[in-house]
């Protein structure tokens, strides 16, 4: 066993010093791998051939291409309804907050198939800000190819995907309910977020244009939904509570507009019965078309006119 186990190195050692020095096995072994790899080329290539013959033949009719990445609507697309959505965004100076609410708004609705695009109406002038007349501008501007609206506030994002954005043909739907809205839980609250078709907005006249600086305005249009007997529509079923929101103003960095002036004091509590659609004056200045992170939007640059003998605070003393 000894001497066995001894010669097997050996034995080895010697066989391949032999077929390392054996120039004519050198040459034959390099002319069989010649004729080997000609042959495996020339089979590989007859064999891809038959291949694609055979797949060309019974190939599948070509797929659709997949749908992009943020679900955005196909023309042609029955799940994603008949319906437009013209999401109108009362807006100045808050650019941090729209960096954040444009894409995220895109996304969810994408999300939630619902054809849209973001109107971004933003105030120019001098005046005092004047949500209302900026959502009639947004009504006016916002194009035959919707057929209804949406006035959100910038600063809220829904964080529940059971909330519904779709269209409210039955009567305005209140996304934003006091149930629901992290700051303002009054029964008649109707702002936020509030959906109606547009014959709905034209039935009411749309929005008093007297509220200048900020508040009153949207309790004044729940009176105007009363006024032309429209059913108002909450959520059902929502379970997250004050949490279905995401409420990202910084009271701290954007001071609101609370000032009350002379007149305004009691007139803001009175309904406008004439006032709204009707009596709007504004210019728009530009229309500019941005993509936010990938989400497209429409910013219109208007300038509000004010007549100062019916309401002298849309300037500040």
């Amino acid at each position: 066993m000894m001497y066995s186990s001894r010669r097997k190195p050996v034995l080895y050692f010697k066989e391949e010093r032999r077929f390392l020095s054996g120039k004519c096995t050198i040459y034959k072994l390099f002319g069989l791998c010649m004729v080997l790899v000609l042959v495996s080329l020339l089979w590989l290539q007859l064999s891809c051939s038959g291949d694609m013959t055979h797949e060309e033949r019974h190939a599948p009719p070509q797929q659709p291409p997949p749908c992009p990445a943020d679900g955005q609507a196909s023309a042609d697309d029955p799940s994603w309804g008949p319906h437009k959505l013209a999401l109108v965004v009362p807006f100045r100076e808050r650019f941090e907050e729209l960096l954040v609410f444009v894409p995220f708004m895109h996304t969810f609705l994408n999300r939630k198939k619902i054809r849209h695009k973001i109107l971004i109406i933003n105030q120019m002038d001098h005046y005092r800000f004047n949500r209302a007349s900026l959502i009639n501008v947004g009504y006016l501007e916002s194009g035959n190819d919707t057929d209804y609206l949406a006035m959100h506030d910038v600063d809220l994002l829904p964080l529940n995907d059971a909330l519904d954005y779709g269209f409210p043909e039955e009567g305005p739907f209140h996304v934003a309910s006091p149930e629901l809205h992290p700051l303002y839980h009054y029964k008649t609250y109707v702002g936020g977020i509030l959906l109606l078709t547009k014959k709905h907005y034209h039935m009411c006249n749309g929005m008093s244009n007297r509220f200048w600086g900020w508040g009153r305005e949207d309790d004044e249009f729940y009176r105007r939904l009363r006024k032309a007997e429209l059913q108002l529509f909450r959520p059902s079923g929502i379970t997250t509570g004050y949490k279905t929101f995401l409420h990202i103003h910084d009271p701290a960095w954007r001071k609101r507009d609370q000032k009350r002036i002379a007149a305004q004091k009691q007139e803001q509590f009175k309904v406008d019965p004439e006032g709204g659609l009707t009596n709007l004056r504004y210019q728009v200045e530009s229309r500019q078309e941005l993509t936010i992170s990938g989400a497209p939007c429409t910013i219109i640059n208007t300038k509000l006119e004010c007549d100062q003998s019916l309401t002298p605070w849309c300037l500040l003393s």
